[in-house]
């Protein structure tokens, strides 16, 4: 940490009076140190990393060139190499990209057209960083047609950093032998459980892959296995419109029964409700879209997901495909991967319906809002149960829908042609009955005060909807800048504390989110940077100017000398407030206030503890220093309304046990 607040300093120094170094480090679990490089190899490797920026910009920032430099050089900084023979895995890598860089210097890119195991990169739309993935492709697969793409995300490796990911990718197949399309391997930003950036990277590694390659839309499966098990139930549920058919082997589905945690030691009541961000339980309905098959060893621990899911589908009167490995552990026998393959292979005879007559959509945010032509656009209260259940009959045209705690949505016919000038169509939606009027195919539906339905938008006033929702956390998994103070507050207090929380966010980011932070001081801030990103500002209206500028329109903020939530104040001494709100200076963007992603080291041990800790605001004070658990003592949190205010009821108690 010390040498990165250095590095720190030397971009700010306008710093240079604060004491970052007295708050004691926090130290980092994945992935782990490495062993000592000698100075032999770390020499001929920085040479080859630096000869390599001599080739044309184009050249070295081609994403299928850049992520082979990139994994030596992370390795290089962050000392993830685990033993001796990992120094010629390094050599390997830069073989490549040297290999890579002479055919792009000739015009040619030999590689895109390759068979078998192929490594290629993209440029994250988050943090621009290069991002690798691994692919297979079969010899015989004809390449000149749409062809079906299974997604495989792998299990957890605490030490499979880019570089032994790529060394992986490079010469090993996976679990399953696939014949008849491209397995695509994403790399997840390492060890994330496939949540926050790690989600965004599958998702954009899929977008890169069918920019690449002709993929058929309608054949794309989802399969994992253990920690890719989670990430299978977790993606599956929440971007159900992308799966013909999903694959969970193994894995978790939840926290609490995962973790086995008593009820007495469940933590504050707000990080409950946001298990619910990655729980899938409470998307179950998302899966009945297309056919589910689990797979689970049958003495392996991490049956408890199958078992967990097989209650959650009995709950709405539905029966999980689940296929059990007799005497198997954390694998699969060949046998159980010939029935779940079989499986798979079924579902892609029919296909991903793009307009099905049927379709559920279960949520708890507006984040995850959509289910084919059905769009929640609102919500009546966030981190509640929330459905929509509709179904269509072609004959008539007419279209019957159900909905809980859904306060607005949208609706595209799924059959145009039905309802042209001869005459629209009829709508049932929760008793209410509509009859919608000729051409219009794209059906906005609010509900009204009274629970009834009419057709009609949401008024045009601030609110809450998708992408702009919260918690504090869903800043990260797009397009972001971290904006660092001008100058020093004259508080050493909060000083000390800013500049070592972006010291630990700018180490952290690069460690475990596998990127470079996007920073910037605050007078260095233009015009494109508040319209292209959410800004995350640290520090307070004395020394950060856009602070000054947005926190008059917060609802947590600074009054006279002290911080205010409403009714409840806190010496602007001591404490500091964090929170998300649309930013008053460009409201379809976040403006974030002193903090990062808001799980820590301590939550690193376990995948499933990778979950958000922190609502849309908090109150931190100080005078408790940061530490693997959290930035400091919260002593008040919530969540903003529906309208992104304050809510009106008493504020909790943060001890407040609740098991909703």
């Amino acid at each position: 940490m010390k040498n990165l607040f250095l590095c720190l300093l030397s971009l700010f120094p306008a710093l240079n009076l604060v004491k970052a170094e007295d708050i004691p480090p926090i130290p980092r679990r994945i992935p782990p140190q490495g062993i000592e490089i000698p100075d032999e190899d770390r020499n001929r490797i920085q040479s080859r990393l630096s000869e390599a920026t001599e080739s044309a910009e184009r050249i070295r920032n081609h994403p299928d060139v850049a992520v082979f430099r990139k994994a030596v050089r992370f390795a290089l900084l962050n000392g993830e190499f685990y033993d001796k023979k990992h120094f010629a895995l390094a050599d390997k890598l830069l073989d490549e990209a040297d290999r890579r860089t002479a055919f792009l210097t000739e015009g040619e890119t030999p590689w895109t057209s390759a068979k078998q195991l192929v490594v290629r990169g993209f440029r994250s739309k988050i943090d621009d960083s290069v991002q690798p993935y691994g692919l297979e492709v079969p010899e015989k697969l004809q390449l000149n047609r749409p062809v079906p793409l299974y997604v495989w995300l792998h299990g957890r490796g605490d030490k499979n950093t880019d570089l032994h990911f790529i060394g992986q990718r490079m010469s090993r197949s996976g679990k399953f032998v696939i014949e008849d399309g491209i397995v695509l391997h994403p790399f997840g930003r390492q060890c994330m459980g496939y949540k926050s950036a790690g989600e965004t990277d599958v998702m954009e590694a899929i977008e890169a892959v069918q920019k690449e390659y002709r993929i058929d839309k309608q054949r794309i499966a989802l399969m994992g296995f253990s920690m890719g098990g989670a990430g299978a139930w977790h993606l599956g549920a929440r971007y159900a419109d992308k799966w013909a058919v999903v694959h969970a082997g193994a894995g978790f589905a939840e926290t609490a029964r995962y973790n086995r945690l008593a009820k007495e030691n469940y933590p504050p009541w707000y990080e409950q409700r946001l298990w619910n961000l990655y729980d899938v339980p409470g998307y179950a309905r998302n899966l009945f879209n297309f056919p589910v098959i689990a797979y689970s060893g049958e003495i392996d621990k991490q049956k408890q997901a199958a078992d967990v899911m097989t209650e959650a589908f009995a709950d709405h009167d539905r029966e999980l495909n689940h296929v059990i490995g007799p005497k198997m552990g954390h694998k699969y026998d060949e046998n159980s991967k010939k029935k779940v393959l079989a499986f798979i292979r079924k579902a892609f005879e029919y296909g991903r319906e793009t307009n099905p007559q049927e379709v559920h959509l279960q949520t708890q945010t507006l984040r995850h809002n959509r289910i084919r032509w059905i769009y929640a656009t609102g919500l009546i209260e966030h981190w509640k149960d929330s459905r929509v259940d509709a179904a269509y009959e072609s004959e008539a045209g007419a279209i019957e829908a159900t909905t809980k705690n859904i306060s607005s949505l949208l609706l595209m016919h799924p059959d145009p042609s039905c309802c042209g000038a001869r005459g629209g169509f009829f709508l049932e939606i929760d008793g209410t009955s509509i009859q919608v009027p000729p051409n219009l195919f794209s059906v906005p539906l609010l509900r009204k005060p009274d629970g009834t339905w009419s057709i009609g938008s949401p008024p045009d006033v601030l609110r809450k909807r998708h992408g702009l929702q919260g918690p504090i956390d869903d800043a990260f998994l797009s397009r972001f800048l971290v904006v660092a103070p001008d100058h020093p507050s004259g508080n050493e207090l909060i000083d000390r504390w800013v500049s070592f929380e972006i010291a630990h966010l700018q180490k952290r980011w690069q460690e475990l989110f596998r990127g470079e932070l996007p920073i910037k001081k605050a007078d260095e801030v233009n015009k494109t940077d508040i319209a292209g990103r959410h800004l995350v500002l640290w520090g307070t209206p004395a020394n950060n100017h856009l602070i000054a500028k947005v926190a008059g329109k917060l609802p947590v903020t600074w009054k006279g000398d002290a911080v205010a939530a409403g009714k409840r104040s806190f010496s602007r001494d001591d404490h500091l407030p964090l929170l998300i709100h649309p930013n008053p200076l460009y409201p379809t963007n976040y403006v974030v206030i002193n903090s990062g992603p808001t799980f820590r080291e301590a939550h690193d041990r376990t995948n499933s503890l990778q979950n958000p800790k922190l609502p849309d605001w908090a109150i931190l004070n100080l005078n408790q220093p940061p530490n693997g658990e959290s930035a400091g003592k919260v002593v008040a949190a919530d969540f903003f309304d529906e309208f992104w205010k304050l809510k009106k009821a008493p504020i909790r108690s943060i001890k407040e046990i609740s098991i909703e």
